[in-house]
């Protein structure tokens, strides 16, 4: 590994500068043939809200969030600028590209001051779903059927996969809280919180306790999955282990609470995808889908 690619910063979808960095491996270009493009008119179904300051997208699970060698419309960055029409557009809270749901975009400089700065304040909450591997169970956890991981989080050093973390003494603080919503044919369906934002959190501290994310490349069974991914695209022998082609983890719900400057509060929404919602229907059974439609009603009061 050369010192350019030792120092780059990491796209959310594990590119650095529009290349892909894994260690103990060879170095693999990224493949722009394959690369997933936004059309115009999905862009705008993707919309939640908008005003002057704020326009809030639902992502799906197949897009990156940050701008990639394949050109503006390769990634949600790149087609808001070129689909809306916005000489700036600032991508306040990313996701990663296997990941759905609420990504949001300042119009303005002034707006994405305001909401960085709600979220050092810690006025920022954000809610998850997940599917994870295994039935977690509500009596692991103290307090309403919560179970707290209060675990620090560096870099996995032995894994393959240089953007992967760990959980490891010596590193950043990160704090999560799972509650499980369904429990049925062996997997859970959690509400998932975190206190933190630190990179792939949600799946280091999922798989550290024991129930990774369905369908997590990196996070679940092997990390060799993502360079599999990489080398081949989505094969057979992927969709065996995995059983989804992207992770199940959804951001479902960003909450914004107002200060004494005057900062109203406010709420950003998005269904759960349908992807995720078919899994829990046909592997989980209707009470898992009660339970789900339960959440979503109560989480839009």
């Amino acid at each position: 590994m050369n010192a350019e690619e030792k120092n780059a910063d990491a796209g959310d979808d594990g590119t650095y500068g529009g290349r892909l960095r894994v260690c103990a491996w060879p170095r693999r270009e990224q493949d722009t043939s394959r690369a997933r493009l936004i059309a115009n008119e999905e862009l705008r179904a993707w919309i939640l809200t908008e005003d002057e300051e704020v326009v809030a997208f639902g992502k799906p699970g197949d897009v990156v969030c940050h701008p990639s060698k394949a050109g503006p419309w390769s990634s949600l960055a790149g087609a808001v600028k070129a689909g809306l029409g916005l000489e700036k557009a600032h991508l306040v809270f990313r996701l990663d590209r296997e990941t759905s749901g609420i990504v949001l975009f300042a119009k303005t400089e002034k707006a994405a001051s305001r909401l960085q700065r709600a979220m050092q304040d810690g006025r920022i909450r954000k809610t998850y779903l997940a599917v994870l591997v295994g039935e977690l169970r509500e009596e692991a956890g103290h307090g309403a059927g919560w179970i707290a991981v209060d675990q620090p989080l560096g870099d996995d050093e032995a894994s393959p996969v240089f953007v992967k973390t760990c959980v490891r003494p010596d590193g950043k603080a990160a704090r999560s809280r799972f509650r499980p919503l369904a429990t049925a044919g062996g997997f859970t369906l959690a509400e998932v919180r975190i206190e933190t934002g630190r990179k792939h959190q949600i799946r280091a501290h999922a798989q550290w306790l024991g129930f990774p994310v369905l369908g997590d490349k990196i996070y679940g069974p092997d990390a060799r999955c993502y360079l599999e991914f990489i080398d081949k695209g989505w094969t057979p022998a992927l969709a065996e282990r995995l059983l989804l082609p992207r992770q199940a983890l959804h951001c479902a719900r960003i909450a914004l609470e107002g200060n004494s400057a005057g900062l109203g509060a406010q709420a950003w929404r998005a269904p759960f995808t349908e992807d995720l919602r078919v899994f829990v229907r046909e592997r989980m059974g209707e009470a898992a889908t009660d339970a789900l439609n339960a959440w979503e009603a109560a989480s839009a009061e």
